[in-house]
Order: C-alpha cells, then structure tokens, then sequence
C-alpha cells in the first residue's frame, strides 16, 4: 500500500519540465505557490495539503479501504501536516508515513486473546468456538488449520461439522479430520446443524476434550433461514467465542460481511484468509474498523501450518513495505 502512496505523492510534486533547471529557491519550496517562507523554514499551504490528501484518498480507495478508515486516516494526516514548516518530498513523505502508520496502528491494535490459554483456563470443559462467514472465504479449511494449530498447542479437540447445507462441506471436514488424526462429528446432509453442535459438545464432555470448533453454513445477510439457523446453533451450545472468516482479496466485500455478521450474530474475533495474495492491504484494516474487533488469525497459505496468530508489526510492516509486496 505504502509503494502506491509514496508513487503518487511523486507524482504531486510537479517536476520541471524535461530540461529545465529548477533555481535554488525552487529547490527548497522558497518560490513554491504551494509553501509559505517563513522564518524557520517552509510551510506546507492548506491547498497543497488538500491535493496531497486527495491523492491519498485515491490511493486508499484503490487499495480496498473503507470510506469511514480513509476519513479518520485524513483527519489524522491533517492534523499531522497542517502548518507545519516541510520541504516537498522527504520531508513530506516521512511525515505522511508516520501519520500513516500511526492510524494503522490505532486501528489494528485491538485488546486481543491469547486462544490457546483462553481454552486451558475455561471450565467446565470444552471451549466452544463457532466459525460463521460466506461459502467461498476458506472458513471449512480455516476450521482444520485451527484444528491442527490447536492439536499442536497440546489441546485436545473435536470438530463440529455442522455445514449440513452442503455435502461436499462434511466430506472436506472428514477427509481434514482423516489427515489431522482429529475426530469430526457429522450426521447427514440436511441434518439440524444444532443438534450437530450439541452432539460434538457431548462428545468433548465425554472424553475430557478441550475444544469444539463448529462449522456453519455458510450465509449471505439476506438469507433469514441461514441467520436463524446460526442463531439456533449459539443458542443451544451457547459458544465462548464467535469467530469471523472472510477473504482478504474480496475487497470492501468483506468488511460489509464482517459488518453484518456483526449486527445479525455478533463476532468477538476476525480470521482473515488468502492474505499472502493480497498485494493492497486495505481489507485487514477496513474489517477491524467496521467491527471494531481483533484479527486472531491469518491465512498465509494453503497448508495446515499456514494459519497464523495475527501480529501488529509483521501487519504495519507489510502495508507499508517499501518493493510494495503489500
């Protein structure tokens, strides 16, 4: 994302013409209409400061960031270059990464749980988590890269498969399972997917299992059946955490899900997935403003190990990396 921006801010900068020689005073921003001569220096004049905050916006938008994350960021930044005494180009760009950075960091940085000591603190056994997200995001492999991270933190679990909408979504689990050497509880196709959930929780009660990780059918706002299924399943299992997948590289598509899992159901965490294709970024960040919850987990791959607990830094580093990888 940061490549992008710094690309356009060089854009603004008006280079002379192709053999011109710019004088000194031109050079420093001294005779720049854009800056005022001060004693101790340049200022930047709110018109300039309007195009470089347009540019921006541009960007921003470009990159799958929401409209309310790009306000706050151009608040943040005006506030940050307002009056302030700069010279084009390092100075203006330094100063438009720290403000940057610094609003990335105020909305990334959400109170978070530690999951693996969450689930050996609670009592009575099992945890229960319920994955709820669209058909398409990776939530059925999401839930076995869960399972196996869980299996690997030394916590014992079972899986739910309760997407009985679908077959194939069952068959996947049982072949994950399979492979994980983790036990999948199903009934048939068309099954009540609540009374899925239950008999998987009766199943962790009875062999002193730590953890049921719950499948769902994957849903879409519009489909009042599908809510009210979901909400069946949270009323008869009464889950700890609510967990959001969706898809990095669907854009704004996903942070309008993720608002209105939000509103219908209620999520605690987010689990964004594909977010190694994902060269804009914007996604990751839109989703926590909209929500106003953590990302736990980020898909960074197709294998079991390639599930990973979200870091602060390794994010604000990939946004804002210099080759644009992100």
């Amino acid at each position: 994302m940061w490549a992008a921006i710094k690309s356009r801010l060089r854009r603004s900068a008006n280079p002379p013409e192709p053999g011109a020689t710019p004088s000194p005073a031109a050079a420093t921003g001294g005779s720049d209409p854009a800056f005022t001569e001060g004693v101790f220096g340049t200022r930047l004049q709110e018109a300039k400061l309007d195009e470089v905050l347009d540019d921006l916006e541009i960007v921003l938008l470009q990159s799958d960031v929401a409209v309310p994350v790009i306000e706050k960021v151009r608040e943040d930044l005006k506030k940050e270059l307002s009056g302030r005494r700069l010279k084009w180009g390092s100075d203006v760009e330094a100063a438009v990464r720290r403000s940057l950075q610094g609003s990335v960091r105020s909305i990334l940085d959400r109170p978070s749980i530690d999951l693996a000591a969450a689930v050996r603190a609670h009592q009575p056994k099992p945890y229960i988590i319920l994955f709820v997200g669209v058909n398409g995001t990776g939530k059925t492999t999401t839930i076995a890269k869960m399972a196996g991270w869980m299996r690997d933190q030394g916590i014992g679990v079972v899986i739910a498969a309760g997407d009985t909408f679908r077959a194939g979504a069952i068959e996947q689990l049982l072949v994950h399972g399979e492979r994980l050497g983790i036990r999948v509880v199903r009934q048939q196709e068309g099954s009540d997917p609540a009374a899925v959930a239950y008999d998987a929780v009766e199943h962790a009660r009875a062999r002193k299992l730590d953890v049921v990780l719950v499948d769902t059918a994957g849903r879409q706002h519009t489909n009042e059946n599908l809510i009210a299924e979901a909400q069946k399943i949270r009323r008869v299992v009464k889950p700890q955490l609510t967990l959001f997948v969706g898809d990095s590289l669907s854009g704004n598509d996903v942070v309008e899900q993720a608002r209105l899992f939000q509103e219908t159901l209620g999520v605690d965490g987010l689990v964004l997935t594909k977010l190694d294709a994902d060269v804009k970024g914007g996604a990751a960040l839109s989703a926590t403003f909209v929500t106003k919850k953590p990302i736990l987990f980020v898909g960074v791959g197709q294998g079991y190990s390639d599930l990973k607990p979200f870091d602060l830094e390794w994010m604000v580093a990939r946004l804002f990396a210099e080759d644009g990888a992100a």
